[in-house]
């Protein structure tokens, strides 16, 4: 009985970690040191379907749409390559990429959700409606985003990060 609990314990871990994305938000103080606004960012068909996706489901349930900022897809692309490099799904400088939007760009809150290993903007997306705390900074008191969606060149799995702010 205790190995198939164990097994079956096993399984949810390996699913879990394949499979995961999360979310964080904050209302920290704008201190970071880095003051340069990132003007330009090439986006992917990918990113521009999850930009698309995630507004067509706030204006489906009565929000305004939020606009892109390349300086937060270029945060977000940021996060994606410290992902991959050290081979982690996580938050990990959270806080400094929220300080640096609030500095550079006057923002009043930022949101983050992230995601691994979904082959398609769909179906990230749908997790993260699926999930409540992701969600919430969907339909949140936001009004721009930006998103960057990475790929690991030896797994081939997918890195997403998708930083929301409130500017104004």
């Amino acid at each position: 009985m205790k190995v198939n609990l164990l097994k079956l314990m096993l399984l949810f871990t390996v699913l879990f970690t394949m499979n995961s994305c999360s979310s964080d938000a904050t209302e920290a103080t704008a201190d970071s040191t880095s003051s340069v606004i990132v003007e330009n960012y090439t986006y992917t068909n990918n990113e521009l379907e999850t930009l698309k996706l995630i507004n067509d489901y706030r204006v489906s349930v009565g929000l305004k749409p939020l606009e892109i900022i390349n300086h937060i897809s270029f945060k977000s692309e940021e996060h994606d390559f410290y992902m991959i490099d050290n081979k982690v799904v996580s938050h990990d400088g959270f806080s400094d990429r929220a300080n640096n939007i609030m500095k550079v760009l006057g923002a009043k809150t930022v949101g983050e959700n992230i995601a691994y290993n979904y082959n398609s903007p769909q179906t990230a997306v749908n997790a993260w409606l699926n999930s409540p705390a992701h969600k919430e900074n969907i339909v949140g008191n936001y009004t721009h985003f930006g998103i960057a969606i990475r790929e690991d060149a030896t797994t081939g799995k997918k890195y997403y990060t998708n930083i929301f702010a409130k500017i104004n």
